[in-house]
């Protein structure tokens, strides 16, 4: 198996992992494929989407996360404990795992717009990058809190539903 030739064949669309069924808490991904799930805890959480963020890794796609900046170093550690090589995946460009100020946050308010631009540059560059797909886990939590912007969240998820279909991409 030579990685960067399967890449290469993803950059082309004849990558055999663009045509596997992609799993997610039992069940297969259709052709949507934008997931809004609720967990009661984090250990729930994790039973649910190491799985399917492993499955990931393990078929070379690129893996992007956003999370909360106090949780970062327990995220990567949950992915350590399913035997994901963090480090070795960052170095190579296989994952990025940003905070939410990096993202959702920047400038310390949400901006629809450049969230939407953000995610359609993570997942074009997924294929730039020559990756069949990038598996897209984002944590909201913040939402929860009285941040500027927050009230934009409803019209971004429904831009959202827009945008996704024009990729294969997983996105949770």
């Amino acid at each position: 198996m030579d990685p960067a030739n399967d890449r290469a064949k993803a950059r082309r669309g004849t990558s055999s992992d663009r045509s596997q069924p992609i799993r997610l808490a039992g069940s297969v991904l259709g052709a949507r494929r934008h997931v809004c799930a609720f967990f009661h805890n984090p250990d729930e959480e994790y039973r649910v989407l190491l799985p399917f963020i492993k499955e990931g890794f393990e078929r070379g796609e690129k893996a992007f996360h956003i999370v909360d900046p106090k949780l970062r170093a327990e995220h990567a550690r949950r992915l350590a404990s399913a035997a994901i090589d963090v480090e070795a995946a960052e170095k190579s460009g296989q994952f990025e795992l940003r905070n939410w100020a990096d993202a959702y946050l920047r400038d310390g308010h949400f901006d629809q717009d450049r969230m939407l631009a953000l995610i359609e540059e993570v997942l074009d560059g997924g294929i730039q990058q020559g990756f069949a797909l990038t598996r897209l886990v984002a944590h909201m939590e913040w939402a929860l809190e009285d941040r500027p912007g927050v009230d934009d969240l409803v019209e971004y998820e429904t831009r959202l539903n827009y945008l996704l279909p024009r990729y294969k991409d997983p996105v949770i």
